[in-house]
């Protein structure tokens, strides 16, 4: 359905930092570089691997309900996503948990990236950790 997501970034070190940090317990890595204008990130081999891109813009503004989600392997890789997050300048906007408003097996994390993004991973199976 879809290629991938595309989120502008304000500062691209720091966000470089933030999602190569945040998105490594999850398999998802950072691709290829655009010099000065962002970054794709994915977990196979590009072209075709490139799921999330990260751009460089001057207006920044993140939307009112809108967020990404990475799917996270199993619970262990969403609760190191969120400590990732935290470590590298994200802000908790849900820490990593049961959410059986959406389904009985649904464990999320949420942060806000940098530039004030929802970025979220979620678990949809169980597994031995204790949330």
């Amino acid at each position: 359905m879809l290629d991938h997501i595309s989120l502008g970034i304000t500062e691209l070190k720091r966000s470089r930092r933030f999602y190569d940090a945040a998105l490594r317990p999850l398999g998802v890595v950072r691709l290829l570089d655009f010099e000065g204008r962002g970054s794709d990130y994915g977990s196979m081999a590009p072209p075709l691997g490139v799921e999330f891109t990260i751009t460089q813009e001057d207006n920044v503004a993140p939307c009112a309900g809108q967020h990404v989600c990475f799917r996270a392997p199993d619970k262990g890789a969403m609760v190191a996503f969120h400590v990732a997050a935290l470590r590298e300048g994200g802000r908790d906007n849900g820490e990593p948990g049961l959410r059986v408003h959406y389904h009985e097996d649904y464990f999320a994390a949420f942060v806000l990236d940098p530039d004030g993004h929802n970025i979220e991973a979620a678990c949809h199976a169980l597994d031995p950790i204790g949330l």
